[in-house]
């Protein structure tokens, strides 16, 4: 920390407005995967996201943060900044010379808080709303801090091998997809799947959600510059265009698979650009960003199509749109990056330096096996102590009354909301069993 360091008022400005456009992410998730479920698990799908961004936000200054960025070792920060101790208007050198060190601290908590968001889209409709609080602070404490302590902390052994992940690709998106896969497998899936259609009930918010998170992803990637600069210029513009080609080549496998191009589709493929793009966004051009985004929206499409022939409930296909995509993009940061776009970065297989891909399978792997066995073990030592799953009555009477006791839509059709007319006992008895828990 130096007390003589300078603060730039533009590079400080444009990093506290990327951290609101990356908070503003968290309520575009919500209404993106929100949109996706059923009316009965509306509230609820709602809650996982918006519960996620106050719980890890506290998590965070309470010792978050100083776990994943403060001096420690190759695997782990130390506490030296538990509860924001040192942490004040002063730049740290280290991490951003240019903006004061609480605006760096507060940028980071924004991706530590929808990190774990997403992913819960995995276990819609049947996790515990206490169990899914629990597992949040403790997988964020867990496998985010030492994840972020590894790619992007000082000393982190990732970071000193040399990986190139400029805004999240395995420490949001590959943790996050693998931990999501892993979840759905042993969480188990809904009583409907494979009986009665999963469809979304309202494609209006989804595309609103999709649109609001492309929105806030400039803040996501280019605000990952921490400074008002070429790069962040760079960072905003191919990550725009990432999403926009995977919008577009989205929209194609649509209409030659199905013919329609569906809403739910492009926004499915822009969200799958823009998960690309975050591990290069600082370090390809804008060209290479087409290419990426094109070749992730085929992996993910793809990997969405054999994922709906399996008996595997990820309820959202959060593995096929943030762990693939995530794994391609990371990869393809290792063939595309330059350093006539980041002096400060790398350069890729293109650029004369092959070497760059082995050290970028070397962190998705490390990434796979952490979010991976971490969440496993995690999951069922939770499960054993008390359970996972609300109980079946719970689930046919819908995971917004059971859990909140709250309805998202007054009136309709019961027996929709039931999940059938023969279910509809099993709802009012439900429901008088939530009255007599308040």
């Amino acid at each position: 920390m130096s007390g003589d360091a300078v603060v730039s008022a533009g590079d400080t400005a444009w990093v506290l407005i990327s951290a609101a456009l990356v908070m503003l992410m968290v309520p575009g998730l919500a209404f993106f995967y929100g949109g996706l479920v059923r009316k009965k698990s509306t509230l609820n799908t709602l809650m996982m996201s918006m519960a996620a961004l106050g719980v890890i936000s506290v998590q965070w200054v309470v010792i978050g943060y100083s776990l994943a960025f403060s001096p420690g070792s190759p695997i782990l920060g130390g506490t030296h900044w538990a509860g924001f101790a040192l942490v004040g208007a002063n730049p740290n050198m280290t991490y951003a010379g240019t903006i004061p060190h609480l605006a760096f601290a507060a940028f980071q908590a924004m991706f530590a808080a929808i990190t774990i968001a997403l992913v819960s889209g995995a276990v819609v409709e049947r996790m515990k709303f206490g169990v899914y609080l629990l597992f949040t602070v403790v997988w964020s404490t867990l496998i985010y801090d030492p994840l972020a302590h590894w790619v992007w902390g000082d000393g982190g052994w990732l970071h000193t091998l040399g990986a190139l992940d400029f805004a999240g690709g395995t420490v949001v998106h590959i943790s996050a997809g693998v931990s999501a896969l892993v979840a759905a497998i042993i969480l188990g899936k809904r009583r409907d799947f494979g009986r009665a259609p999963l469809v979304p009930h309202n494609v209006p918010f989804t595309v609103l959600g999709a649109g609001l998170l492309w929105f806030g992803w400039f803040g996501f990637n280019a605000g990952s510059a921490l400074a008002a600069n070429g790069v962040a210029a760079n960072a905003f513009v191919t990550t725009h265009t990432a999403a926009a080609a995977a919008l577009t080549m989205w929209m194609v496998l649509d209409l030659i698979r199905n013919r329609h191009c569906t809403a739910v589709g492009a926004a499915t493929g822009a969200v799958v650009g823009l998960v690309a793009i975050t591990p290069a966004a600082g370090f390809v051009t804008p060209s290479a960003a087409i290419a990426i985004g094109v070749l992730a929206a085929t992996a993910s499409f793809f990997a969405m199509q054999a994922r709906a022939r399996t008996q595997l409930d990820d309820a959202l296909d959060v593995f096929a749109c943030h762990g693939v995509a995530g794994i391609a993009g990371a990869l393809l940061t290792g063939v595309f990056a330059t350093r006539g776009v980041n002096a400060g970065g790398g350069d890729g297989w293109l650029a004369g330096n092959p070497h760059q891909m082995v050290v970028q399978v070397i962190a998705i792997l490390a990434t796979v096996v952490l979010a991976g066995v971490g969440t496993g073990v995690l999951l069922t030592v939770i499960k054993a102590l008390g359970g996972l799953r609300i109980s079946l009555a719970d689930e046919i009477a819908g995971i917004d009354v059971t859990e909140h006791g709250e309805r998202a839509y007054h009136g309709g059709d019961l027996g929709e909301l039931a999940g059938g007319l023969g279910d509809s006992i099993v709802l009012a008895h439900a429901e008088d069993h939530s009255r007599s828990a308040a």
